[in-house]
């Protein structure tokens, strides 16, 4: 058990038998009141952020997560497939528990999984990803410098706006923060 004015950025914490990580926290001492945590709070079963206010003196229950690097290897179905690289051992997750990520997922990425009480509680993925262009409209000569960017296709069925002068079958640099163009990469 912590103190509520021990709450840090990205700590994960356990409140009516739910996880939560830490998104935001503030210390506020109004005028004579007692001084309090007012903090942003990302579900890590729903992800939806709620806000709640502790008071200084309430305790809280942290929740430690173990994190493994894994290694993504393919999908079946509803199922996706990783590898342990601390224990080669390999587990399937839904897709429900990946959600946003699934993406940016090619095989042999790398990431990491936090996992509480072994159950897998979130994804990691690297900052940016590399993913080849399957369709786009073509590129126009000369078109090298312009703020005009067209919607592209990747192999993993995700369509982002690259600059004019990005082709099919290209590899490309897409920041997975954001899902938007970085760089092209150079084979």
């Amino acid at each position: 058990m912590i103190a509520a004015t021990q709450i840090k950025r990205g700590m994960t914490i356990k409140m009516n038998n739910e996880l939560y990580r830490v998104f935001s926290f503030q210390h506020v001492t109004p005028g004579n009141w007692r001084g309090m945590v007012q903090t942003k709070l990302k579900s890590l079963k729903s992800g939806s952020i709620i806000e709640h206010r502790f008071r200084s003196e309430d305790r809280l229950e942290r929740a430690f997560l173990e994190t493994h690097e894994v290694e993504y290897l393919y999908a079946d179905g509803n199922d996706y497939y990783f590898m342990n690289m601390e224990t080669y051992e390999q587990f399937s997750l839904p897709a429900d528990t990946l959600e946003d990520s699934i993406p940016y997922m090619v095989p042999n990425i790398r990431m990491k999984i936090e996992f509480y009480e072994n159950k897998p509680m979130g994804v990691e993925l690297p900052s940016s990803v590399e993913l080849r262009v399957v369709s786009t409209e073509p590129g126009l000569r000369g078109a090298t410098v312009s703020n005009v960017n067209k919607p592209a296709t990747m192999e993993t069925g995700l369509v982002i706006h690259v600059p004019p002068f990005v082709n099919e079958g290209e590899l490309i640099r897409v920041d997975t923060g954001e899902g938007k163009y970085m760089e092209r990469v150079k084979s």
